[in-house]
């Protein structure tokens, strides 16, 4: 018997995808060795959005935090369309190119590139980008094995973010089979996930976001209130203001929601999921206040976990400028006013400005995402 040491183990390993992603490079590197950057980049359809995601290349990213609409760019376009992966052996071609990431790609002085597109059962969901600082490598010889691996990393992609989709999903069905008795509509959870990601990518360089983080912010923000489930119906569909004794009932969905989380994962064996750990935050901690005025523990300032104060903003600003059975919707001007008036003592100030300073995004998403059905039955908590 011969033992022999896996090349690839730390893919077994509880450890990001960009960790991975490295350890990837890392044994791509023994075969392929003018490989210099791997980067993934997703998509989101609901957007038409490519967004960047991880890369391998440690502090070596030119497209950090960036984000374009794939229609704007025939050639992404075209690889989605065929099906067929791009060499381009110089990328020189481009450098009169006028998108963004076009140039920031030639500032990096990168060579050529192959760019590989990642689809699950036939649908589309982004790109796998084998970057070379030198000109002419990629020769039909190593096409191959870069597929090889392309296809490995696409896997990885698709597991994590599969499993994700699998915890909302759940959580819709369980809301369906109560008649959607909460309700937080679909079109409430796509504004506000995407505020979330907003304001995430503002603060990325004061906080030191990685793109990864600020996915999984974006991915698990619908999950923020799914402890309301267990709120009873007479407090949850009471169209007027609740009393002190069902009020207190009402902040029990914090508490609850972090007990349903740690149910799923225990069902789904995700315990030592990467980054599980916000969405446990998310899910326990959006109602707390800056103050420390807030529940379920009293959480001041800093204490509180940064995934959860972007989420209680996002989360106040969506609620304020939707139509509710106990009021009208707001004006943006007047929602903007409210979270500058709540800034410091109920919300975090950097999480407030980070919105309230990107009007126009906000607005872009708020036409994307009208409400078909304007009117929810929850109540104000």
């Amino acid at each position: 018997m011969t033992e022999h040491a896996d090349v690839l183990t730390a893919l077994n390993r509880s450890l990001p995808l960009s960790a991975k992603l490295r350890a990837i490079h890392h044994q791509l590197n023994s075969q392929v060795p003018f490989i210099d950057r791997i980067a993934v980049a997703t998509y989101d359809p609901k957007t038409d959005l490519v967004k960047t995601f991880i890369h391998s290349s440690h502090d070596d990213n030119p497209l950090s935090n960036y984000q374009a609409r794939l229609s704007a760019s025939d050639s992404l376009l075209q690889i989605v369309k065929t099906g067929t992966p791009r060499v381009t052996n110089d990328l020189s071609i481009y450098a009169q190119g006028t998108h963004e990431h076009t140039r920031r790609i030639a500032a990096q002085q990168y060579g050529a590139s192959y760019t590989l597109p990642m689809f699950a059962n036939n649908i589309f969901f982004g790109f796998v980008f084998f970057n070379s600082y030198g000109k002419d490598v990629f020769v039909p010889t190593v096409l191959p094995v870069l597929d090889v691996f392309g296809h490995l990393i696409g896997s990885l992609i698709t597991n994590e973010l599969t499993l994700i989709k699998t915890l909302l999903s759940t959580i819709k069905t369980a809301r369906d089979m109560t008649n959607e008795r909460d309700p937080e509509t679909g079109a409430h959870l796509d504004r506000m996930s995407r505020f979330a990601r907003l304001i995430a990518k503002e603060l990325a360089v004061q906080f030191h976001f990685d793109d990864e983080y600020i996915e999984h912010v974006f991915l698990f923000a619908p999950l923020h209130d799914i402890g309301k489930i267990g709120v009873p119906d007479r407090i949850l569909l009471k169209p007027g203001k609740l009393d002190a004794e069902e009020y207190a009932e009402m902040k029990t969905h914090a508490i609850k929601g972090r007990q349903i989380i740690d149910t799923l994962l225990l069902n789904y064996g995700l315990g030592s999921f990467q980054y599980i750990d916000v969405l446990r935050n998310i899910a326990e901690y959006h109602h707390e206040h800056f103050d420390g005025k807030g529940y379920p523990e009293g959480l001041k300032g800093d204490s509180i976990p940064i995934e959860a104060r972007i989420i209680a903003v996002a989360d106040v600003f969506d609620a304020l400028t939707s139509r509710r059975p106990y009021k009208e919707a707001w004006s943006n001007d007047e929602a903007f006013a409210a979270l500058e008036r709540l800034s410091g003592h109920h919300l975090d100030p950097a999480c407030v400005n980070a919105l309230v300073n990107n009007r126009a995004r906000v607005e872009q998403i708020q036409q994307r995402f009208i409400e078909a059905n304007p009117v929810s039955n929850s109540t104000p908590n």
